[in-house]
């Protein structure tokens, strides 16, 4: 029935929508996301697919929940937060392609991690490198007094991002992606101090 095919089709967007939302939040706190992600689908709000429904299992959600709590603590301690952007990268990536990947309608094994990796694991890596350059900026400019007032508003950004994927997937997602390619292309656009004419004066 056309009316159930738009439905379901409207679905499967909406959810992709939440899985790029998510993604983006773990780039500002990596396990936050997982976490949501694995609760939303023990609970029934996200359908996770069949491959991933250990996310959605005690054990998991027990370990997840540690390492949450565990990166939000470290990100007020000195010294090691700046560490943390540097482990945290990669992770953000990798949680961004799971978090995608999980939501996406059962296709082939290699075009479904490919295009997981390009939506969640690209949204998590744009804005975690918002983040990496945000926290040398104050590192550098406040000696680090700046830095734990950054971490709150990371994980605040982070759990708020994570409430409106879930509540409002198709608004939030737009607004989502909207941003992220504003980011990209203010980085793209910024210019590289090592190219050929850079340092001239105007």
């Amino acid at each position: 029935m056309p009316l159930m095919d738009t439905l379901a089709e409207l679905g499967t967007v909406s959810a992709l929508l939440a899985g790029i939302s998510l993604s983006a939040a773990a780039g500002l706190r990596v396990f936050l996301p997982v976490l949501a992600l694995g609760l939303a689908g023990r609970f029934g709000l996200l359908e996770l697919g069949e491959e991933f429904a250990w996310l959605a299992s005690e054990p998991v959600l027990l370990v997840v929940a540690v390492a949450a709590v565990l990166e939000v603590g470290a990100y007020y301690i000195p010294l090691i937060d700046n560490l943390l952007d540097i482990l945290a990268t990669p992770a953000a990536i990798g949680g961004g392609t799971v978090i995608v990947a999980s939501l996406l309608p059962e296709m082939h094994g290699l075009l479904q991690w490919g295009s997981a990796a390009l939506l969640g694991g690209g949204a998590a890596g744009i804005v975690q490198g918002t983040t990496v350059a945000a926290r040398s900026l104050s590192t550098s400019s406040t000696g680090g007094i700046g830095n734990p007032l950054l971490a709150t508003s990371e994980t605040g950004g982070s759990l708020v991002a994570i409430l409106l994927a879930l509540v409002m997937p198709l608004v939030f997602g737009i607004i989502v992606i909207l941003t992220l390619a504003w980011l990209l292309t203010r980085r793209l656009r910024r210019p590289n101090p090592a190219s050929p004419g850079s340092d001239q004066r105007n």
